[in-house]
This record gives structure tokens, sequence and C-alpha cells, in this order.
């Protein structure tokens, strides 16, 4: 996994709103994507190419349509190798602190 493409892609406010959007209603055509962004379609196109070039989106082909959906590995690993390890810590702190000041044995 290349994670410097998918924080790239990550990046771009517009490419997390058609994730935002996939999220909300997975399988939506370029269209569909389109008609609730504020960008012209051929940038709508490359930033879902950049998208799946990052491995975020796969696409289906259905007759002449295709069906974007969200590819949530990359996210999961970003958020197992960048996240989680902090957010280990942090909530191993708050539960010290609340055991402290509810005088709780650690």
């Amino acid at each position: 996994m290349d994670h410097d493409k998918v924080f790239k892609a990550l990046g771009d406010p517009n490419r997390r709103k058609i994730l935002d959007l996939l999220y909300d209603q997975n399988g939506q055509t370029l269209s569909q994507l389109c008609d609730q962004l504020a960008i012209t379609r051929q940038s709508t196109a490359q930033h879902i190419d950049l998208l799946a070039g990052a491995n975020l989106l796969s696409t289906v082909k259905r007759g002449r349509e295709k069906l974007h959906f969200i590819n949530p590995v990359p996210l999961h690993d970003i958020y197992e190798r960048w996240v989680r390890k902090f957010e280990t810590q942090r909530l191993s702190l708050l539960h010290n602190l609340k055991s402290d000041l509810e005088g709780e044995p650690k």
C-alpha cells in the first residue's frame, strides 16, 4: 500500500466530499456525483481517477454506466498505522484520570 497516495488523495476537500457522498450513497455514477459538487465534470472525473489510483475507490461497469464505490481498506490501514496508536495512549490517560478522580484503584 502506498500511504503517500492515500494522504495525497485525502488532502483535497473535493475528494473528501466525493468520499462523503459515496459514504452516504455508495455506488453512484459520475453524473450523480457531479450534480452534488460545485466543480466541472472533467474535474470530478480527475478527482475520481486520483481516488481510484490511491485504491480508495473501485469502479464497476453496469451497462453503459460506471458505478463508483468506496474501498475502506486503505482508510482502515491508515487508521491502524497512524491513528490507533495515538488513540490508545489518549484513552489510557483518560481512563487513568477518571480512576484517580473517582478514587478507584488502577
